[in-house]
């Protein structure tokens, strides 16, 4: 099923819940609690809240959120919740279910990427599923800025008493990854990689590259997380021998043998990009790792240079 009705019916339950009387969404006591299912989430939310709210992560750190199946006890955590923020366009799926399933099933909902242009989804598999947007959109300086900018209106809105305080958080957080971009641009001035061609193990990394005037010539999985076959895993190096690939972007964290028979194979240079989904949620999460993905990025555009 395409995830673009998904992400409509999500939007049409936060609005509905929007028009709930203020008693049945506010917290009975003390700060407001906002659930969120992603680590990029909690750091944006953590971020624009501060100490106004609580930021509540619905899967406890570890899981997989792309084979996560909700618990009993993680849909109970729901119903402490004031709103929930979403990535809402395929990373976390499986919160609708979980809210439907909770005591708040009119829990409000705010759709982090209401605002970002969004990109297809890659691979043959994810295309004949539907799928045909990419719901990384996270792994992105600016489309994180966008996200952060909608949580914060759509979290003010919820909260007045707080609106000014999150707009004001919102916005010295926004220069800070601003500056990210900013001094891996700086690093790259003089970096000949105007023709760089690069492939990736998964979609994940296409708004990051794009960010930086990169197109993926390749993609290895047929979809996010499922291996490709001998057969497609022959056809894609033959691909990227026909196109003078120079660079891969695998996932750290996440090796496989077939990476290394790609690189035994081509001779490509391999690095490695953080998913942002590993280890404990924490305020500066978010920073510390696309930093580490910024320079990584640089890394390999430099060393790929002419």
């Amino acid at each position: 099923m395409s995830l673009l009705p998904n992400r409509r019916l999500i939007l049409a339950g936060a609005l509905a819940a929007a028009a709930i009387p203020a008693r049945a969404t506010a917290a009975p006591a003390g700060r407001r609690r906002i659930g969120v299912t992603l680590h990029p989430y909690y750091s944006y939310v953590a971020n624009i809240v501060g100490d106004a709210a609580e930021v509540v992560p619905v899967i406890p750190a570890g899981f997989n959120p792309h084979a996560y199946e909700p618990r009993p006890e993680d849909i109970r955590r729901i119903g402490g919740l004031d709103a929930m923020v979403l990535n809402g366009i395929g990373h976390d799926d499986f919160a609708g279910r979980m809210i439907a399933a909770s005591a708040k099933p009119a829990l409000p909902v705010v759709e982090a990427n209401a605002d970002v242009p969004l990109l297809p989804a890659a691979g043959t598999a994810a295309r004949a599923a539907g799928k045909v947007v990419n719901p990384h959109s996270f792994l992105s300086i600016t489309n994180s800025v966008l996200q952060v900018s909608t949580i914060a209106r759509e979290l003010g809105r919820m909260d007045p008493d707080n609106a000014a305080a999150y707009t004001a958080n919102a916005r010295a957080y926004s220069r800070r990854l601003r500056q990210l971009r900013a001094d891996a641009l700086a690093k790259l001035a003089t970096a000949g990689t105007a023709s760089l061609r690069v492939a990736t193990i998964h979609g994940a990394y296409d708004y990051l590259l794009r960010e930086f005037g990169l197109e993926v010539s390749a993609v290895v999985e047929p979809a996010h997380g499922i291996e490709p076959s001998p057969a497609q895993l022959a056809e894609t190096i033959a691909t990227m021998r026909k196109l003078d690939v120079q660079v891969i972007f695998s996932e750290l964290n996440f090796p496989s043998a077939y990476v290394e028979t790609i690189r035994r194979e081509t001779g490509i240079r391999l690095y490695a990009f953080s998913h942002i989904s590993h280890g404990d949620y924490a305020p500066d999460l978010f920073e510390r790792e696309m930093a580490r993905n910024l320079d990584t990025l640089v890394l390999a555009m430099t060393e790929a240079a002419p």
